[in-house]
């Protein structure tokens, strides 16, 4: 028996190492063959651009051979939830912003709900928001940027934008607060920030939480400062159009560890265990704890905190993620190359749109390129819009443009309860009837910059 058992150490590394000199042997094959697979049937799918003829997308991916080498290689892992490349993207993004604490998460609309929830929190005592609390917004906004307010019983307290830049206007905020104010919460439109001195420094005087809405934005800058590093929790997404994509994903930032704590509970089922997948007792003390009504020592893998959710990401979309976190330096600065060029493009037009402008201050990593249609124009924004889609130019509106004439707050509207509006909402309205916008991502060349200027030109010039 000794002899056996001394004989298996004796060969057992021997044998191990010889497994795995195979499994990198073969991975490197499958890698091989999937880089001459992305060459064939995905960069070959690159054509000439024809104007007028070829689609000009207002987003879209933009990858190379190591997102998919980095896709199989997570899949022969077969993790298949959050692991190593998950830990490694949360570690890169955090030390590229500057923050402490990077989580990841299924989409940038659950990371928006995961912040507002983490809010909740009794952990935050008498911080914490409650039901019937007021939250400082804008309604020229995506949905899922005011929809966690809702879904979390608070009241949305909506306050007008300012052109050109489309973000709050920041003179209207001490008109909107109350003695239920608890928070603000607010998206860089189109990556271009909004005044964060200001808004940081209403919410600091108040004492309010900052939510940063910052999945429009990641690159953006603000006083030589990235955006998603000033609210107290700060939200990405890393859907394909954005900054860098995952397919499905988004993060949420912080940097005080009580937040991050109350983050994870909700994102991972409410539990009040922080061990990472795959890990038991991490704590030290699984089975020593005292909870509530619980037994002394109820395995600390499931106790529950908070009634939570499973929002997590897969490790095969952090793979992608990672993969995309070497270009993102590139991609910002196309996007501000692209955004520049259309800009020169269209400056003459002036006289017919608002043109976009960056916050003083800041420098945007911009996500588009909005116009807003004047008065005097002579056309409408449907009008322009239907010419640019029939030239193969993809147009998006301003997201819901004014969120609460949308059929989802119709029994709220009726009620008359739910929520809040400080003063009027003019510009908000005229960029619900009035303002589009074009792509700027890094898939557009030159060429079809100059081609959106050039028919953006041309209808105007025929009206």
């Amino acid at each position: 028996m000794k002899a056996g058992i001394s004989e298996m150490k004796k060969n057992g590394p021997a044998k191990s190492s010889r497994i795995e000199i195979k499994e990198a042997s073969l991975k490197k094959g499958i890698h091989e063959k999937v880089k001459e697979y992305y060459n064939l049937f995905h960069a070959g799918r690159d054509r000439a651009f024809v104007p007028g003829l070829s689609r000009i997308p207002y987003g879209g991916r933009v990858y190379d051979e190591t997102e998919l080498v980095n896709l199989v290689d997570s899949a022969l892992d077969f993790w298949l939830t959050s692991g190593r490349y998950a830990q490694e993207f949360e570690r890169r993004l955090a030390a590229f912003l500057g923050v402490k604490y990077c989580l990841l998460t299924n989409s940038g609309s659950s990371a928006n709900l995961l912040a507002v929830s983490a809010l909740t929190s009794r952990r935050l005592k008498d911080r914490r928001l409650l039901p019937g609390d007021e939250v400082i917004t804008v309604a020229a906004a995506f949905p899922t940027t005011v929809a966690p307010l809702i879904q979390n019983r608070l009241v949305p307290v909506f306050v007008d934008v300012k052109l050109p830049t489309y973000n709050v206007d920041c003179s209207k905020l001490e008109r909107a607060l109350s003695a239920r104010t608890k928070a603000v919460m607010l998206a860089h439109t189109l990556g271009n920030p909004f005044d964060v001195r200001k808004v940081r420094s209403f919410c600091d005087r108040h004492g309010l939480w900052l939510i940063e809405d910052n999945c429009d934005a990641l690159g953006s800058r603000y006083g030589g400062r990235f955006t998603g590093t000033f609210g107290d929790i700060a939200t990405c997404s890393f859907y394909p159009p954005h900054h860098i994509t995952m397919g499905e994903g988004g993060a949420l930032f912080a940097d005080k560890p009580v937040l991050k704590r109350v983050i994870e509970s909700f994102r991972d089922w409410g539990r009040d265990c922080w061990c990472p997948s795959g890990k038991d007792g991490t704590c030290k003390k699984r089975f020593k704890w005292q909870f509530g009504d619980l037994p002394y020592g109820y395995d600390h893998k499931y106790v529950y905190s908070h009634f939570g959710y499973n929002l997590r990401v897969t490790d095969m979309q952090a793979a992608v993620g990672c993969a995309q976190m070497d270009k993102l330096p590139v991609f910002i600065s196309a996007r501000k190359r692209n955004y520049k060029r259309l800009y020169e493009g269209l400056k003459t037009l002036e006289s017919s749109f608002v043109l976009p402008k960056a916050t003083r201050g800041a420098e945007p990593s911009w996500f588009g390129f909005p116009l807003t249609v004047k008065e005097n124009a002579g056309f409408s924004r449907d009008e322009i819009v239907r010419y640019l889609e029939g030239r193969k130019i993809q147009t998006r509106m301003l997201f819901a443009g004014n969120i609460i004439k949308h059929p989802l707050f119709d029994e709220i509207r009726r009620s008359n309860k739910g929520y809040r509006v400080a003063g009027d909402l003019t510009c908000t309205d005229r960029i619900m009837t009035n303002t589009f916008w074009v792509g700027l991502y890094p898939g557009l060349n030159r060429e079809m910059i100059d081609y959106i200027a050039t028919a953006i030109t041309a209808f105007v010039r025929r009206k």
